[in-house]
């Protein structure tokens, strides 16, 4: 019998369908702190997590049973991947699932800052009628740079392209795809683009890949758009770049402390900011429930 610690919300019908599963031991515990998961994981063989729990190498190495740890999301750097990998154990995500959350959620970033939503909302709710002030620019023969080409980037693209957006991709390697997009380097980018997008992991690489030198190459009146990671963006460069007017809008899904202990930039009235929900959409994290099932129920079948 395999006991299987589920430690963040997951699907109702996929927890369901996990539950169904013969030879394990399911237990549902939320919420935990890492000194209470240091405690509770140890008579555990499969954790079933999502972006909340955080696998740190303390974690895991209190998991003297673990085996495999399942995250229902695309993201890893919730998992000490180096400490698991020491320690013996599997580690799965499922990438796929939530790529068109994102992408749209990207694309509802992107609508908003350039036809200024956010501003328009608040105004209303004021009681006014500011349709001068407000006016916006479209997005349609825009540049869109894409930093990342990964199945969000590339699908962000495809999307973009149907609002007849010219699109440029930066990658370190090579893209593969039949979409009609140009693969430039960063430098390029960052001087023809008219909107930027980030899609990727933070790692050492990452961190701050766009800080004052990047955003100095840009366009004035630039849109940045960051659904991907909290830290790729050096949030106090963003926000001189705010106040500059090098960047004319921002729209941000993610940032370098979840939940943030400083709102300065997230009060700055040329942001758009969300609480890190690009993958919050009920069908994505169906999809993504589904797929941890069937990761468990294949390693459980050997």
């Amino acid at each position: 019998m395999k006991k299987v610690l589920v430690s963040d919300p997951m699907n109702p019908d996929a927890f369901e369908r996990l539950k169904s599963l013969p030879g394990l031991d399911i237990t549902l515990k939320t919420g935990m702190s890492e000194e209470e998961l240091i405690n509770f994981i140890p008579e555990f063989h499969i954790a079933v997590i999502r972006g909340a729990t955080k696998m740190t190498r303390n974690v895991i190495q209190a998991a003297s049973n673990l085996e495999l740890i399942v995250r229902a999301g695309i993201g890893l750097d919730n998992i000490d991947r180096d400490a698991a990998k020491e320690n013996g154990v599997q580690v799965n995500n499922t990438p796929a699932a939530t790529t068109t959350s994102v992408a749209e959620h990207t694309l509802g970033l992107m609508l908003a800052a350039v036809r200024n939503h956010g501003k328009a909302n608040l105004s209303m709710k004021a009681h006014k009628w500011e349709k001068k002030a407000l006016s916006g620019t479209e997005l349609f023969q825009k540049i869109l740079g894409i930093i990342g080409s990964g199945r969000i980037g590339l699908e962000v693209a495809r999307f973009s392209l149907a609002f007849g957006m010219k699109v440029l991709v930066y990658d370190v390697i090579d893209v593969q795809t039949d979409l009609d997009l140009k693969q430039v380097s960063l430098d390029e980018l960052l001087t023809q683009s008219d909107v930027i997008s980030l899609h990727l992991p933070l790692t050492v690489q990452t961190k701050h890949m766009i800080s004052d030198a990047e955003f100095g190459k840009m366009k004035d009146g630039v849109i940045l758009i960051n659904a991907s990671r909290g830290g790729t963006v050096d949030e106090k460069a963003l926000y001189e770049a705010l106040e500059s007017g090098k960047v004319r809008a921002a729209g941000i899904d993610v940032f370098e402390k979840e939940p943030p202990d400083e709102f300065t930039l997230i009060d700055h009235p040329n942001v758009i900011a969300t609480p890190h929900i690009g993958a919050a959409a009920k069908e994505g994290q169906k999809r993504a429930g589904f797929e941890v099932v069937s990761i468990v129920e294949k390693y459980t079948a050997g």
